[in-house]
């Protein structure tokens, strides 16, 4: 897979006005890496199993829980927002194979990103390839494609054609102007950077688990200083409740102006490590030597 260089340097990172998880704004820095062009595909993920016959979680049956991973399901019709179980459904017998569960497959979608990948799988892939997966700042710095504090990684407006997200009424109507679902890396124009899909199609994964708004600064470096966090990452669960969440970045084509408005670099949530679901996949990244770990 080709990666592009990032040179590093010091950027605003999250954003106001959004989700309380973004904020506050704060400066920080990062050295410089290289980071995948995409999001791994289906074709690259089948590679390292085949030479490895590594299975992922959404394959196995662990602790009495058949094989299986969430699956969107479209209502017919309009639903509450309130409770996202109306369109997800853990679907047995789903994985990065089967997509959609049995009888579907990826004959026709091997330069699609990699779905239903837990964060053991995405980490259990980089560590094969020689790479790691991207701290959150460094994902972050890479998405934005230089222009700090721009909204999008193309400027401040939402300009249709610019990412595979959700177009129409979510979770019902999807007027499917960039294709329904996932949409093969590439088909959209790269950041300044080179870097594609980088919103939306898939969110991705990162190395960094999860703490919201000042909690994950506080985490990264101290809170009223002029000091600059330096490669920041938070390598600490922030306590048992939520332990098990790692941060995911940059939306996927569930994501709708209108109701979930994530497609973009600063945009964050938590996924639990053990869940797969049919929009979350991942990027490597490799750094030089003296800045590896």
């Amino acid at each position: 897979m080709e990666m592009a260089w990032i040179p590093g340097g010091t950027f605003a990172m999250g954003a106001e006005g959004f989700y309380p998880e973004e904020a506050p704004v704060q400066k920080v820095a990062v050295d410089g890496f290289w980071i995948d062009s995409h999001p791994v595909t289906n074709a690259e993920f089948a590679l390292f199993v085949q030479e490895t016959g590594y299975a992922t979680v959404a394959e196995r049956e662990e602790a009495g829980r058949p094989p299986g991973s969430m699956v969107f399901v479209q209502p017919p019709g309009p639903v509450p927002l309130r409770d996202w179980r109306v369109w997800w459904e853990l679907r047995p017998g789903a994985s990065w194979r089967q997509p959609f569960g049995p009888g579907s497959d990826i004959r026709k979608r091997s330069a699609h990103p990699v779905v239903h990948v837990a964060y053991e799988d995405a980490a259990a892939y980089a560590r094969w390839a020689g790479k790691d997966l991207p701290t959150e700042a460094e994902w972050e710095f890479a998405a934005r494609g230089g222009l700090e504090g721009s909204q999008y990684p193309w400027g401040d407006r939402p300009e249709p054609g610019r990412a595979n997200v959700w177009q129409g009424i979510f979770p019902w109507l999807d007027r499917s102007e960039d294709g329904h679902g996932t949409t093969p890396v590439g088909a959209f124009a790269a950041n300044a950077y080179g870097l594609f899909d980088v919103v939306g199609n898939v969110w991705e994964w990162t190395s960094d688990y999860y703490r919201s708004g000042n909690a994950r600064f506080s985490e990264i470096g101290p809170e009223g200083v002029d000091e600059i966090p330096q490669n920041p990452r938070v390598d600490s669960p922030p306590g048992a409740t939520v332990w098990s969440s790692r941060v995911v970045k940059g939306g996927s084509y569930l994501c709708s102006q209108g109701y979930d408005h994530r497609f973009r670099p600063a945009a964050r949530q938590p996924e639990a490590i053990d869940n797969g679901s049919c929009h979350v996949g991942f990027r490597c990244v490799r750094r030089p030597p003296q800045n590896a770990g």
